[in-house]
């Protein structure tokens, strides 16, 4: 019962003209962000942080905060929605979590069912989502209340389950994006220490005293880096898109959607949970699960219906279970989710157990949001199909230079300074030749949002075993969290070894 208070609460923020046009905003650009190769929901919601604090800067600072996470999560679960479009169309996926999709999806386009394709994944997305809302709206306050209970030495081994989790599971190599956390746990490091006041890495420079600007490297290496890229390597599709014909999906796709829908909605919200995994694994695993419980399996990938509504619907039901650990344990459990958080920080709400206590407006009125922001998708997606496929065909030269001036007005509109501009051309190079050396960026991010809090919590679990760094492995919650995460580095490593050996002895 309380738990509907609260909800209620949450919808009563929600509803609130502006947050629905905020809402209404998010999951527009969302979908446009998901239907546009390439930009995806890390880079598209990096580019509208300075963009709703510049909205938003006449609030009181509440409720800028609960407009602009309205915003920002619209654009992320939009940009899921989006991503089956040009998958399905083009043979070209949005985001990763869409690569699934395109394997039937555009079998279905050149069958000239493109429309009940693109409607059985708006259907599949709408019903994951109201699912991984209503488990998101169950466990948020029970999992909160149980983290209150957690001492600095839980919290240090919990965030670094979190880098291990995202770390482990984030590009091809997993020793570069052990790289890229270290990267990124150094660059928190530059700036005054908390305790000391000692200048670390500043080199008398005064801009870094207060450290790197979050908003700026998250705006550099993702939206900056993309453009980067396509400039560089000409990197616009060209493809032919298919005709979308018929949008609604006939009875008998529907009856053959019900299913994979509903278990792809469970299974993705459950992999949404767990740190790292995040929405691309969930589709995959979505796939897997339905060819094999298919009495056709040999269907798929020849355009079978059920080939987009599993891996559409898992990937949707991982996004919002993703945003479980985000809120109530202030750990991000995916790229996107640590620029969320690192938003959420830039407003002084800090994600966690104590936000539902002392931020219970922004955490319930983002919740009913959501639902809110589903509803909204689906009256949109169903009847704006052909418009949103119109979208692919804008071409580079016009949209290139819109992210480019959202970049530097955003990010100097918010920091007022020469030094984060020249920072953020800095991150955007950086960006592209990581990318293009196959270093992920996620775990950058990841490691910049939480490598303070590590810091800050070590320190204190030290200070109360009087530096003893035993302390982390005799409490019992703590070594569980460290094992996990020694598991969740080890274990791929080791398989990886193991198909290596018999690839070897296969060919001897």
């Amino acid at each position: 019962m309380e738990t509907l208070q609260f909800l209620t609460d949450g919808f009563s923020t929600a509803l609130q003209w502006h947050n629905l046009v905020f809402a209404l905003i998010g999951v527009l650009i969302g979908t446009a962000v998901g239907v546009l190769p390439g930009i995806g929901p890390m880079s598209g919601v990096a580019l509208l942080i300075p963009v709703t604090a510049s909205i938003t800067s006449g609030l009181d600072p509440s409720s800028a905060a609960t407009s602009s996470i309205i915003l920002l999560a619209g654009v992320y679960y939009g940009a899921m929605y989006g991503g089956s479009t040009t998958s399905i169309l083009l043979n070209t996926p949005g985001e990763s979590s869409s690569v699934v999709t395109a394997l039937d999806g555009y079998q279905m386009a050149k069958q000239g069912r493109a429309g009940a394709a693109l409607s059985i994944a708006a259907i599949g997305s709408f019903v994951a989502g109201v699912v991984s809302i209503v488990g998101l709206a169950m466990m948020a306050k029970p999992l909160s209340e149980l983290a209150l209970k957690f001492g600095p030495s839980e919290y240090f081994s919990l965030m670094i389950l979190g880098l291990c989790a995202v770390s482990g599971l984030a590009g091809k190599s997993m020793t570069k994006a052990l790289m890229m956390t270290v990267f990124g746990l150094l660059l928190a490091t530059i700036g005054l220490d908390n305790v000391s006041g000692v200048a670390r890495f500043t080199y008398n420079n005064p801009n870094l005293y207060s450290g790197l600007e979050f908003l700026t490297i998250a705006v550099g290496l993702f939206a900056l880096g993309e453009v980067f890229k396509t400039v560089l390597e000409k990197d616009s599709d060209e493809g032919e898109v298919s005709k979308v014909g018929r949008i609604l999906p006939t009875r008998q796709d529907l009856k053959d959607s019900a299913a994979p829908i509903t278990r792809s909605s469970l299974l993705g919200f459950f992999i949404g949970v767990l740190p790292g995994a995040g929405a691309t694994l969930a589709s995959f695993f979505s796939y897997i699960m339905e060819k094999k419980l298919s009495k056709n399996p040999s269907k798929f990938g020849k355009g079978a219906i059920e080939g987009v509504a599993a891996p559409e619907s898992a990937n949707n039901a991982a996004s919002g279970g993703a945003m479980i650990p985000l809120l109530t344990l202030g750990i991000p459990g995916s790229g996107t989710t640590a620029i969320l958080m690192g938003a959420l920080i830039m407003y002084n709400v800090q994600p966690g157990p104590l936000l539902f206590e002392e931020h219970p407006q922004v955490a319930w009125g983002l919740i009913a949001s959501m639902f809110i922001g589903n509803v909204m998708l689906l009256i949109l997606n169903m009847p704006l199909v052909k418009v949103f496929a119109k979208i692919i065909e804008t071409p580079a030269k016009y949209l290139l230079p819109i992210i480019i001036a959202i970049s530097f007005f955003g990010v100097y509109a918010v920091q007022y300074s020469t030094f984060d501009l020249m920072l953020l051309l800095v991150c955007g190079v950086s960006g592209y030749y990581l990318q293009k050396n196959d270093f992920p960026l996620a775990p950058v991010v990841l490691g910049l949002v939480l490598g303070p809090m590590i810091e800050n919590n070590m320190r204190r679990a030290l200070t109360t075993s009087n530096g003893d760094f035993m302390v982390f492995l005799e409490n019992p919650i703590s070594l569980v969290f460290l094992s996990i995460a020694g598991l969740w580095v080890i274990i791929p490593l080791l398989l990886k070894m193991r198909g290596k050996n018999i690839i070897i002895n296969e060919e001897a």
